[in-house]
C-alpha cells in the first residue's frame, strides 16, 4: 500500500521496511501493520490534537509532570511551544506506560520506540498469526470468563501499584491471544496519585471489564474489586502480590458526594464514547 506521510520518515531511516495494511482508525490514532526486517510489527500513528475526538483530554493529562520547569510552565500557559510539548507528552505517555507496566508483569505490547508521533510496537497475534481479536469479539465459557476476569483484576491492580490508571479500559482495548488478555491503548493513562479523577476512572475501568465478563458469569456483577483496590491503595496496603477478594464494606458514616458525581459523569462519558466507537465501526464496515 502507499506509505502514509507520517510513516515515510521511518521508512527513510530504515526503521520500517514496508507498510502492509491499515488495521484500524480510532479516535486518537491510526494503526498500520508494518514489516521491520524479518518481523511484523504495528505502527500507531497518533492524530494531531485538532483531529482527535478523544473527549475531556484535560481530565487525563491532569497531574502529568513536564521534564523541565520551562516546559511545565509553557504547557500551563497554552503557548505554541507549550501545545507542542503537550502533544509530545501525550504521545510519550503511552510508551512510558508500556515500559512501566511490563516491569509490573502486566501483559502489554512490547514498545520499540516513539518517533515523531509514530509508536512502533509488538503486533499481538492469534495462533494462526493473524491480528488477535478484541475482547469484544470473543465469546467464552463461564470457567474461562472467571479465569480471565481474575487475571484482568490482577492487571488493573498491578497498574495501580505502578501508579497508573488506564482511564479508558473496556472490552474494546483488550486483545486476546493464545495466552490470554493483553491491555492496549494507553496514551490517556493517568497518574493515580496526582489526578483528581483517578478514583472515578479506576472504578469505571473495573466496572467496564466486569460488566463484559458478567455476560458469561452473572455473579461477577456483584463483586467490588475497584472499591477494594482503591481502599487498599489509599491505605498504602496494596502491592503486586495482594490477594483480592472482590468484597468491600461501604463506609456508611459519610458520603463523598464529589466522587459519586464524578463516577456518574465518567460512566456517562464512557457510554458516549462506546456508542461513538460502535457507530464508527459500523460506518467502516
Amino acid at each position: 500500500m502507499k506509505i502514509p506521510k507520517r510513516i515515510l520518515p521511518l521508512v527513510e531511516e530504515g526503521l520500517i521496511d514496508e507498510v502492509l495494511n491499515q488495521l484500524m482508525s480510532g479516535k486518537e490514532a491510526t494503526v498500520y501493520r508494518v514489516r521491520c526486517g524479518d518481523e511484523i510489527r504495528c505502527a500507531k500513528v497518533y492524530k494531531e490534537a485538532t483531529q482527535r475526538s478523544f473527549k475531556k483530554a484535560s481530565q487525563y493529562t491532569e497531574g502529568r509532570k513536564g521534564r523541565s520547569s520551562r516546559r511545565a510552565r509553557a504547557m500551563e500557559k497554552g503557548s505554541k511551544y507549550g501545545k507542542s510539548q503537550q502533544e509530545t507528552a501525550w504521545q510519550n505517555a503511552e510508551v512510558e506506560a508500556l515500559y512501566t507496566l511490563a516491569e509490573h508483569n502486566v501483559r502489554v505490547p512490547q514498545p520499540y520506540g516513539c518517533f515523531d508521533g509514530v509508536l512502533l510496537m509488538e503486533l499481538i497475534t492469534d495462533e494462526q498469526g493473524d491480528v488477535a481479536p478484541r475482547l469484544n469479539d470473543i465469546v467464552m465459557p463461564a470457567d474461562q470468563a472467571m479465569e480471565d476476569h481474575a487475571l484482568m483484576m490482577i492487571y488493573i491492580m498491578r497498574m495501580l501499584c505502578a501508579g497508573i490508571v488506564h482511564g479508558d479500559l473496556s472490552e474494546f482495548n483488550v486483545l486476546v491471544d493464545a495466552y490470554g488478555p493483553v491491555v492496549i491503548d494507553l496514551p490517556q493513562a493517568v497518574d493515580a496519585s496526582a489526578n483528581n479523577n483517578a478514583k472515578a476512572m479506576l472504578l469505571r475501568d473495573v466496572n467496564n471489564i466486569t460488566t463484559y465478563y458478567a455476560q458469561f458469569v452473572p455473579n461477577l456483577a456483584l463483586t467490588r474489586f475497584g472499591e477494594e483496590m482503591w481502599a487498599l491503595y489509599e491505605a498504602g496496603e496494596l502491592s503486586d502480590t495482594t490477594k483480592l477478594t472482590g468484597l468491600f464494606a461501604e463506609d456508611t458514616q459519610s458520603a463523598d458526594v464529589e466522587t459519586i458525581l464524578a463516577e456518574i459523569q465518567a460512566a456517562f462519558e464512557q457510554e458516549q464514547d462506546r456508542l461513538a466507537y460502535l457507530k464508527e465501526a459500523a460506518e467502516q464496515d
